[in-house]
């Protein structure tokens, strides 16, 4: 057979493929929801959006003069094979799947997927980084204390699994009404650092970056980055939106305040593109995933 065929699109052209020796950071989708919400369903189909729109993105960051994706080795894995509201199974596909890299000494740059698609991936990061310590940029903690396997319960099962160290963790961002009482209160007896939206602000961005930075100092870190953080204004496309959340330049930047943190995987959930007019969210998440790896290439020597 002769013709030739074109690979499945993957995020900025990156190789799609097993990575090679030089790799230092992979793409990864996780196409999977809880399919729960009322009238909010579609962040399953979060990855494939995710990819379309970064074709507006470009591979070279003009601060540092550096093709990013090829500092880094960069390639696109594909989809982990999980099936929209089978939670059991799907958990062990992504768990798997996340331990296999992490063991590779690589760098998972995932793309949900509704929150519930942190849990797994924690439990992948805490076989190869017992201890590890989370930075969770979210408007809500999903640290309920209700019952089973979801998208408010991720945050609470972590913790009381023992898997991260919660006195050095964060939530930052929370904000907006609650579905039961007590939710800042018992996400602090968890252990977490929780910083709402409000205290963000009159506090400064910059100053609780150098607070989560001081805190946490060179303990590898979970960085979750819901994209329901930003305000509806700016990323309508989200599971949850919730109004008073901060601008795309304010987001932006804050991420880069990170950079410094020793992330070994970058979480980027909760995309829903047929709530997104234009696959703008998807597009904003496109770029918090090229910031973050940015700041990684830069890194690099």
């Amino acid at each position: 057979m002769t013709t030739a065929f074109v690979p499945p699109q993957t995020w900025l052209g990156a190789p799609f493929g097993a990575p090679g020796r030089t790799c230092k950071a992979a793409i990864v989708g996780i196409p999977f929801d809880c399919g729960t919400h009322p009238d909010r369903i579609g962040s399953r189909m979060g990855p494939a959006s995710i990819r379309t729109m970064s074709t507006h993105l470009r591979r070279y960051d003009p601060r540092n003069n550096i093709d990013v994706l090829d500092r880094l080795g960069l390639v696109d894995l594909g989809d982990v094979p999980v099936t929209a509201s089978l939670i059991e199974q799907s958990y062990a596909a992504i768990e798997s799947a996340v331990s296999q890299i992490l063991g590779e000494n690589i760098i998972a740059v995932t793309m949900g997927g509704d929150g519930a698609v942190t849990l797994p991936q924690v439990r992948a990061m805490a076989k190869h980084h017992p201890g590890l310590c989370i930075v969770h940029i979210d408007a809500h903690t999903d640290a309920y204390p209700i019952q089973g396997y979801n998208v408010a319960t991720s945050f609470r099962h972590m913790a009381q699994e023992g898997l991260i160290d919660a006195g050095r963790s964060f939530q930052i961002g929370i904000r907006g009404p609650t579905m039961v009482p007590g939710i800042y209160e018992f996400c602090r007896e968890l252990g977490y650092n929780l910083i709402t939206m409000r205290e963000l602000r009159e506090v400064g961005y910059q100053a609780v970056a150098k607070r989560v930075l001081e805190t946490i100092g060179d303990r590898p870190v979970y960085l979750c980055y819901d994209m329901d953080f930003f305000d509806p204004s700016v990323a309508p496309g989200v599971c949850t939106p919730t109004w008073g959340g901060c601008q795309a330049h304010e987001g932006l930047a804050f991420l880069e305040m990170l950079a410094p943190l020793d992330s070994r995987v970058l979480d980027v959930n909760t995309v829903s593109p047929p709530h997104d007019p234009g696959g703008m969210t998807a597009f904003l998440a496109g770029t918090v995933m090229w910031n973050f790896l940015a700041g990684l290439a830069a890194k690099i020597d």
